[in-house]
């Protein structure tokens, strides 16, 4: 059985270009979930997984929470300041930008994917909603497997595609 979750994700504009925005707070200090975004071990943990050396400017990052089977790919790395500020570009140029803030009793994560196709928003909304709320239950120490993508997708679609027509 499915449950509907209500989408939290907002428009907004950002250098120049139309931006999803999600936010998501925890009450674990910046440091923590700086590292669940950012270390394998724990991004898989809710995501997917990533290898190679940051410090070129490039790693390939695999979504085992897609599958076995999904192949990895490059995802450049434009800005890395621990713990508070992470921006990168993937696949069919996806840009997105994390950003971290003290706020009591803990930290906010704010979350922007700079849209490149407002048409796609429809299925990426629910699918940032899905992940975003793996990563919180990560956090937590919950099961992610708990979280199902019915509960996101389809329900969630008309929501993002009406944000993002005009």
């Amino acid at each position: 059985m499915s449950t509907a979750r209500t989408p939290t994700g907002r428009r907004e504009p950002r250098g120049g270009a139309d931006a999803l925005v999600l936010e998501r707070a925890f009450p674990d200090a910046a440091e923590t979930v700086w590292a669940a975004i950012t270390e394998p071990a724990r991004l898989e943990r809710w995501i997917g997984t990533w290898s190679g050396d940051p410090a070129t400017g490039t790693v390939d990052f695999a979504m085992t929470a897609e599958g076995e089977d999904v192949p990895a790919e490059p995802v450049e790395v434009s800005v890395c300041e621990a713990p508070s500020r992470l921006a990168v570009s993937l696949g069919e140029g996806w840009r997105l930008e994390l950003t971290l803030a003290a706020a009591a009793p803990g930290t906010v994560l704010t979350f922007a994917h700079l849209v490149d196709d407002p048409a796609a928003m429809a299925d990426v909304g629910p699918g940032w909603e899905y992940y975003l709320d793996r990563l919180t239950v990560a956090l937590a120490g919950g099961e992610v497997a708990d979280i199902r993508f019915t509960d996101y997708h389809p329900a969630q679609c008309d929501y993002y595609r009406e944000l993002f027509e005009s």
